[in-house]
């Protein structure tokens, strides 16, 4: 086994174990509770799948909400935004939909990443000519704030010209830890996606190509729940904790005493919570009970009408817009109802 994760993976502390065991009691509570139908999961998936590609393409400055993706994929033109945002947001769209739907027969390699990242970019024509190649120049980890604009820089990366053997011994090691099965899977995968983000081996992508290399590990490691809950929007949930842990343990890397606790616990408390996330799916399907009395006479009422305004619902159930209006909202997460329209003329209905 490779002295690298001889080195991070010891004698880490109690509570990165601690974290570990409580994801994998998630894990086996998914597989032997999961009792939500395959109709339901698919709706899951492609909610996730625009939650997750809006999350990740922001986090690295684009500006497309959820809703604005969803009247892209729709074909509903959307002209204030930026090329470059439509396109990435595309092509991070497709390769996270074929990594759920067939994250079983596909390898983990150099080439396989390469061939990631040639299809994240497919679509985006600045980037034509070093899609699926690693850098020929060097490039700077930068940190972006909600607006898109430049922060700073967080830390230098690996050299162009040290790149190609850099990858290939960071992937061969990363395979040959999963193998062996000395440290746990998730460890490895944290390992692999912050060395990954410290060589940083591609001009431009490298945030989003990790998000989608977390989601195929995870899956192929047997985090089934995976594509029902999105990583990539917890992160950008935590986005100043997630560049703060990378840049505290990117630091040590290249140094005598190196550390990655950080990393590994924030990566770890981003997958706990999404497994607590997937575990709360499993009762949601019965709606009514986790929902209130007042909830439960929202529901009813969409149950026994074609389609409602928040108005109208607010008026015959006798409930506060506001209450109706949160009701609605956790209906929404919950893949019970769909809305219909936007603004004023906004109706729900029932799935």
């Amino acid at each position: 086994m490779s002295q690298t994760f001889i080195q991070r993976l010891e004698n880490l502390p109690p509570e990165i174990w601690s974290k570990v065991a409580r994801i994998d009691g998630y894990k086996g509570q998914w597989i032997s509770g999961v009792k939500l139908n395959s109709q339901i999961l698919g709706r899951l998936k492609r909610s996730v799948l625009v939650t997750s590609t809006g999350a990740s393409t922001r986090i690295e400055g684009a500006r497309l909400s959820d809703e604005d993706i969803e009247k892209m994929l729709r074909g509903i033109s959307i002209q204030k935004f930026a090329d470059r945002d439509k396109q990435e947001v595309k092509g991070y769209y497709e390769l996270l939909e074929n990594v759920f739907d067939g994250a079983e027969s596909i390898g983990f390699s150099e080439g396989v990443i390469k061939y990631f990242h040639k299809e994240l970019l497919k679509y985006v024509q600045k980037d034509k000519l070093h899609r699926g190649e690693y850098k020929h120049s060097e490039n700077k980890v930068l940190m972006v704030d909600t607006a898109g604009k430049l922060v700073g820089t967080i830390f230098d990366t690996t050299p162009a010209w040290q790149t190609p053997t850099a990858m290939l011994e960071l992937i061969e090691a990363t395979k040959a830890a999963l193998k062996e099965k000395r440290f746990h899977p998730l460890l490895i995968i944290g390992n692999f996606i912050v060395e990954f983000l410290l060589i940083h081996p591609f001009q431009d992508g490298n945030g989003r190509i990790s998000r989608v290399l977390t989601n195929l590990l995870l899956l192929q490691n047997g985090y089934e729940y995976t594509p029902y809950i999105s990583y990539e929007k917890l992160v950008e949930d935590n986005k100043e904790n997630y560049y703060f842990a990378l840049r505290k343990s990117q630091k040590t890397m290249r140094t005598k005493k190196p550390d990655i606790t950080p990393w590994l616990d924030f990566f770890l408390t981003v997958i706990e919570k999404q497994a607590e996330m997937a575990i709360a799916l499993l009762s949601a399907e019965n709606v009514e009970k986790i929902l209130s009395p007042k909830q439960i006479a929202v529901w009813e009422y969409l149950k026994g009408v074609a389609e409602a305004a928040g108005g109208e619902i607010s008026k015959n159930v006798k409930v506060a817009r506001p209450t109706v209006n949160q009701v609605l909202d956790r209906l929404l997460k919950l893949k019970k109802i769909e809305r219909l329209g936007m603004g004023r003329t906004t109706r729900y209905r029932k799935i």
